[in-house]
């Protein structure tokens, strides 16, 4: 016998096998209809008592030897057929869901309308009952039962527990007509939509599914990276396994790949984006296209009122199962937890290597580089290196790829506000706008190095081993209002390429017991995945030094101080603490911070350079105004100087369009109105003494 060709071939010969089926039970109804023949047009609304009589006495059922014969001869020929072919779609809905021979041939009936309109009236005349169209319990049982027997065992076959109707192949629909319902044979079986269409051989996923899942496949180059955790995971199958860790850290791509090396598809739900009346029916469905697909299944953000659904559903898939979230497992379902972090450096270093080899020769240097400024999820090093590329291809002029874009894609992948209690600041300071002696800004270049260098000496030098109690880098800034803590952290951010995050305390210090350390958590946790750099101003409010316990509120508030100290420790990026007063600072701080840097009050010198700084080149400046007399004669911080310059330009864009020495005098005046500090007693609005 010759292969079927498609899936449409074999089922016009299941049709014809039906056909047979329904020869056959037409035979028996003919002679119900040649016994009484004068009850046919009424026996909708009326049944004689020899018609009653004649079925109580069983009238005549099953098939003639012909029929027989006809049947057996076309249903060798079927598998055969069958066994010459690959796996066709009929088929396979039987392997996957353990259907029997009857329960497949249930499947061909209520699929046989769907595909000939012919069915509808056949199933009517065999009903006597042109109203119903659609076959019912009764009638697939006469069809595919011979005998009583087989019959009343098969009826088992259309409980809400078995198979078709569990896994919803076929649908129980009520009668139009008997709305208060009848017997379970009475009921009326349709297919379901998507399962129509898989057996006619069309790919995908349920209609039904669309925005909430799809198959997600890796490239050659990412299943055939080495692995260890994937390689657990094959192991535990077919436990089902929850991947916790950050957001992006590429719980979905190890689900894939650990898919992928059993040889299966991986079939994703988000979770988050079901509808609540809907979530348990939409869960059903993506279990059963996944066993439609022989697929492992991942879901994602599972929520509490979800997990009913997974229960029931998880019970019956025979394939792997992951689950993936943020936060460790609250759930009751028994799963195998599995942390995944964000790659460590060597990881990183793959990673971008491996993105990066397409477009430009120097991925090997750029990759080390990237690793150890950037602490980024490897969805978001792909993405970083994609946008960086697209951004390249958008400008004016085509050019190279250069590391300068891919530090202004990693920059925009990591943007976000963490926890709502940080703000994005904007770095536009640099070195040359520091004006500190320079054993300061020597200190300052010492940290940046650290940066710079991390992976050298951590990784490839092996200290990072050696360390216990983390490897960030927290450092402190000293100094009086002004004196350009919040400057250098600028400076040193923009240098990095890092994003600097200042953080608002008042929104974080909350007078609720716990609320603080929540706050805290959700600012280190968003911090971790945007490669921040923490600025913490005023930082002795909330890690000043930790009190003797004489009541409930002292008692929390060192175990705040606790809190932090411990997350401090755990964040792997840049923490800079600013003070007003060092004094105040926690030794427990102290003794853990890297860097210590004080900020001094700008002497006359320093004053003089910042003056000059702040005043653009292309101001239109007057040749009475002298900037080291203003530093001699005015003992103020580079803040207070940066908004006296300010507020001098629009005084004299107001008057004459040139900056002179009084309209400085003024903004002078109006600086230390606003700071509280003695004015000396000269003359600000005309010529001077």
């Amino acid at each position: 016998m010759t292969a079927y060709r498609d899936p449409v071939e074999h089922l016009a010969d299941e049709l014809r096998r039906l056909d047979l089926l329904i020869g056959a039970r037409l035979t028996s109804l003919s002679l119900h209809n040649e016994e009484f023949p004068e009850t046919q047009p009424a026996r909708a609304v009326y049944i004689t008592r020899d018609e009653v009589d004649w079925l109580l006495a069983d009238g005549r059922d099953g098939m003639t030897p012909i029929e027989s014969v006809a049947l057996k001869q076309l249903s060798l020929e079927i598998d055969a057929r069958v066994e010459a072919s690959d796996d066709l779609p009929l088929v396979a809905l039987g392997r996957l869901f353990g259907l029997s021979a009857v329960e497949l041939g249930a499947v061909v009936v209520c699929l046989a309308p769907e595909l000939r309109h012919k069915y509808d009236r056949v199933y009517a005349y065999l009903q006597d009952d042109i109203t119903r169209r659609r076959p019912s319990v009764d009638l697939i049982l006469k069809l595919l039962c011979d005998g009583e027997p087989r019959r009343w065992a098969a009826t088992g076959l259309f409980t809400a527990t078995a198979p078709l109707l569990r896994y919803g192949i076929l649908r129980p629909v009520d009668d139009p007509q008997s709305p208060s319902g009848s017997s379970d044979l009475a009921r009326f079986l349709v297919l379901d939509p998507h399962i129509r269409q898989f057996l006619l051989g069309v790919a995908g996923l349920d209609p039904r599914l669309a925005g909430h899942a799809r198959i997600h496949r890796l490239s050659d180059a990412d299943a055939d990276t080495a692995d260890p955790v994937a390689d657990r995971l094959v192991r535990l199958s077919p436990r089902v396994c929850y991947l916790h860790g950050p957001a992006g850290a590429g719980k979905l791509d190890l689900a894939a790949r650990a898919s992928h090396r059993m040889g299966l598809p991986l079939l994703s739900l988000n979770a988050a984006t079901l509808p609540e009346q809907d979530a348990a029916e939409l869960i059903r469905l993506t279990f059963r296209d996944a066993l439609l697909h022989d697929a492992a299944v991942h879901i994602a953000d599972l929520a509490p009122v979800h997990e009913p659904a997974l229960r029931s559903a998880v019970e019956d898939h025979p394939r792997p199962v992951f689950l993936t979230g943020e936060p460790e497992w609250a759930g009751t379902l028994d799963v195998h937890p599995i942390a995944v972090p964000l790659p460590d450096v060597d990881r990183a270093v793959e990673l971008w290597n491996r993105h990066l080899t397409p477009h430009t020769d120097a991925a090997a240097a750029w990759a080390a580089e990237l690793a150890g400024r950037y602490r980024l999820p490897p969805a978001r090093i792909r993405a970083a290196v994609r946008l960086a590329d697209d951004l390249r291809l958008a400008q004016p002029r085509p050019r190279a790829l250069t590391l300068a874009d891919i530090a202004a894609a990693c920059r925009q992948q990591s943007a976000r506000t963490l926890g709502g209690a940080a703000v994005k600041a904007t770095c536009r300071a640099g070195w040359d706008d520091l004006v500190l002696p320079a054993d300061r800004v020597g200190r300052l270049r010492d940290i940046r190095d650290q940066v710079v260098h991390r992976r050298r000496v951590l990784t490839d030098w092996g200290f990072g081993a050696k360390l216990s109690r983390g490897t960030g880098l927290t450092v402190l800034f000293s100094g009086g209002p002004g004196t350009g803590k919040t400057m250098a952290a600028e400076v040193l951010a923009g240098d990095l390429d890092l994003d600097l995050y200042t953080v608002d305390l008042a929104g974080v210090v909350s007078k609720y017991i716990g609320e603080t350390e929540r706050n805290l958590a959700r600012i280190f946790e968003a911090a971790a995945s945007a490669n921040a750099v923490l600025f913490f101003d005023e930082a002795d409010a909330l890690f000043g030094k930790r009190t003797e316990v004489s009541d409930a509120h002292d008692r929390y508030a060192n175990i705040e101080t606790s809190y932090l100290l411990q997350r401090i420790e755990e964040y792997e990026g840049i923490v800079v603490l600013a003070t007003n007063l060092r004094q105040n600072m926690d030794d427990a701080f102290l003794r853990r911070i890297r860097f210590v840097v004080e900020f001094p009050f700008p002497e006359a010198e320093d004053r003089r350079r910042i003056w000059r700084a702040v005043i653009p080149p292309g101001a239109p400046l007057a040749p009475d105004v002298d900037f080291a007399d203003l530093a001699a004669r005015f003992a103020v911080t580079g803040a207070n100087i940066r908004n006296i310059a300010v507020n001098a330009a629009f005084l004299a864009a107001a008057d004459g369009g040139v900056i002179h020495r009084s309209h400085i005098l003024r903004g002078v005046q109006s600086e230390f109105v606003k700071i509280g500090k003695l004015w000396p007693d000269l003359p600000v609005r005309t010529g001077e003494s």
